[in-house]
């Protein structure tokens, strides 16, 4: 699956960034080249996060398989 990333520039310099399809996934930089890479940790941070609330939400039965998701 491809997301879609938004780089607004803001009065004060910089940029703010954020994900269009993972809402909370935001960040920003001074720089575009910094505001992207900010935004690939906040990504990997949030998928983080969420795998390991659903570890701590759901017991060791549950089955667990890579998914590839396809986007129409």
């Amino acid at each position: 699956m491809n997301f879609t990333a938004v780089y607004q520039p803001v009065e004060e310099g910089g940029y703010v960034a954020w994900l269009e399809e993972m809402p909370g996934v935001q960040t920003q930089g001074e720089t575009l080249d910094e505001t992207k890479a900010n935004l690939q940790d906040a990504h990997q941070l949030a998928i983080r996060y969420l795998r390991e609330k659903s570890k701590e939400q759901f017991n060791s039965e549950a089955v667990r398989e890579p998914f590839e998701s396809i986007t129409m």
